[in-house]
């Protein structure tokens, strides 16, 4: 090769460079799909709340967060207040804070999940429905922040019946109703709550009263 040779640079294959970048861009499929379920009343006050991964690492961060999504989202929810909540197409999307966020109210409650920005909207509304009819059919119906306040040990077991760790385990909520309704019968008493033991004293009552 002479001196006065010049060598011409490779081109890329611009193809290969796309792949290159779709690669780096796809995450790898993982069963964490959820990293946070809740519901607040209607003063953004949580109720309820479950973190799966250090996204949030400390409660002052959690809150914040729900804070600022509820007053994010709760001025669209007015405007379709007048939807009917049992639509199973009710939930509601939105990308919040680099995260995909779905959410339904209910009088003076708000449910929400929440998963990562690439996360299917489709599945985390699944869960967010699941959980939702879950609460509903315990409360026989009656979906706000005074029966869910006297059923929260239930709500918290339907929500471990729903997802652990972040999986899905069921999206079944009738099949949630029934393992809460097994679980609640196979607390003993020195673990059962107040409202627990009262519900059941009256029970006994009422019984006793019409025999």
């Amino acid at each position: 090769m002479s001196n006065n040779q010049t060598l011409t640079p490779m081109k890329r294959n611009p193809l290969h460079v796309a792949d290159k970048k779709m690669d780096i861009a796809m995450p790898e499929p993982s069963l964490y799909v959820i990293k946070a379920i809740g519901i607040l009343d209607n003063d953004s006050n949580r109720i309820i709340a479950k973190y799966y991964d250090d996204h949030f690492p400390t409660v002052k961060e959690q809150i914040a967060f729900e804070k600022n999504l509820y007053n994010k989202t709760h001025r669209a929810n007015d405007s379709v207040a007048s939807r009917n909540w049992e639509d199973e197409f009710s939930a509601e999307i939105i990308m919040f804070e680099g995260l995909t966020c779905v959410y339904r109210s209910n009088v003076d409650l708000y449910f929400f999940v929440v998963g990562s920005s690439m996360e299917n909207e489709l599945i985390l509304a699944s869960v967010l429905n699941t959980f939702y009819e879950s609460v509903s059919q315990m409360l026989r119906k009656n979906v706000e922040k005074r029966a869910l306040l006297d059923n929260l040990d239930g709500a918290f077991l339907a929500l471990d019946e729903i997802c652990d760790g972040g999986i899905i385990l069921e999206a079944d909520s009738t099949a949630v109703c029934q393992r809460v309704a097994i679980k609640n019968d196979d607390i003993p008493l020195g673990e059962q709550t107040v409202a627990q033991v009262l519900q059941s004293a009256k029970e006994q009552l009422k019984w006793s009263l019409l025999k």
